[in-house]
């Protein structure tokens, strides 16, 4: 299994002509038009979905590759869904890895297994959907990757489980954050990226993001990655999952317990106080940038020194955006193979 990975990761040595290394393992991409076309009208799927009851859910996932290949999780992030590796996981595959790309809770098929379970959108217990997950898959150790939600919710696994972490790929880096920084006050500029939780956080913003839910989330990709030229077709594919009838419920959890608007779930107090400390993760890790991510996103410099272990920066340069394994899914896949072996 290790001469396939390493002979396909040897096949991406002239995806970067142009790589340059510095600093912190810094590496650039220079032409990332390679990785994906600019104009978006991908018609791939995952064919039929998956189904299993691990923790509270009952969760929806895709899955390729061969079954006893070493696992690599993809996480997708809001308000997107697993269609965002669609074009990660083949390549993935090919190269001996067993992809699990579950959606997370408030998406897709994923649903509570209890009526009487509450609708929380809080960190930790994402991190803990997919723990659950893993166990009931019988996955000891996997590399988790993923991006927005996704990414934190890999982060923190990476933090408060790295025996159960292979490797981490992060895009926009370390993530983890509490309710109590989450209270702290920004640079107007700053706040202004964050319109949004401020929306969310209102009665109207519920009620406005409950009517609009397709509309405002075009938008947000839009905004996010700005030179990103979806079709409709792609973005219905991915918006059918915003139609799972806790998403609002999730989604306005979550902002509000960000900003401490909203209580989480005294089980997992217990992790939010680990994470409130900002933990280092020691596990392998490659972080990611596009260079034209228009989401809010923390500048690399300051995240860096939360990596303790072999760690590595990778800009993608080329107008991408924020959902950068839709829109570099080669680039994306690379980081994978690179931070499992490398």
């Amino acid at each position: 299994m290790k001469q396939i990975i390493d002979q396909h990761r040897r096949q991406f040595l002239g995806v970067a002509a142009g790589t340059v290394a510095v600093g912190l393992g810094v590496i650039e991409l220079a032409r990332a038009e390679t990785e994906a076309p600019k104009s978006s009208a991908s018609t791939a799927s995952f064919g039929a979905i998956k189904q299993i009851d691990a923790g509270v859910l009952n969760v929806g996932y895709a899955e390729a590759g061969p079954s006893n290949g070493p696992v690599a999780i993809l996480l997708h992030g809001w308000p997107y869904d697993i269609h965002a590796f669609v074009d990660v996981a083949p390549i993935l595959a090919k190269a001996g890895y067993r992809v699990i790309i579950p959606h997370l809770r408030g998406y897709g098929t994923t649903r509570f297994l209890s009526s009487e379970t509450p609708r929380n959108g809080e960190p930790a217990a994402m991190a803990d959907d997919i723990i659950a997950l893993m166990d009931k898959l019988e996955i000891k150790k996997a590399v988790i990757a993923g991006f927005d939600w996704g990414a934190r919710t890999a982060d923190i696994i990476a933090a408060l489980w790295p025996e159960r972490c292979r490797a981490l790929v992060s895009v926009s880096g370390y993530l983890i954050s509490s309710q109590a920084a989450g209270n702290a006050p920004l640079p107007p500029s700053a706040e202004l990226q964050w319109w949004y939780q401020f929306y969310f956080a209102t009665e109207r913003g519920r009620a406005g993001y409950e009517k609009y839910t397709h509309d405002f989330a075009k938008l947000i990709w839009k905004l996010a990655s700005p030179q990103w030229k979806f079709d409709d077709a792609t973005f219905n594919r991915s918006a059918a999952a915003l139609d799972n009838k806790d998403h609002v419920a999730i989604t306005i959890h979550n902002y509000r317990w960000r900003l401490g608007l909203a209580q989480g779930e005294a089980k997992y107090e217990h992790l939010e106080k680990k994470l409130a400390a900002a933990p280092v993760i020691d596990v392998p890790t490659i972080t990611m940038e596009g260079d034209d991510n228009g989401a809010p996103h923390p500048d690399p410099s300051a995240y860096a020194k939360k990596f303790s272990g072999r760690y590595e920066f990778r800009l993608i340069t080329g107008g991408i955006g924020h959902n950068l394994p839709q829109e570099a899914p080669q680039a994306f896949a690379k980081a994978v193979i690179d931070a499992d072996g490398a």
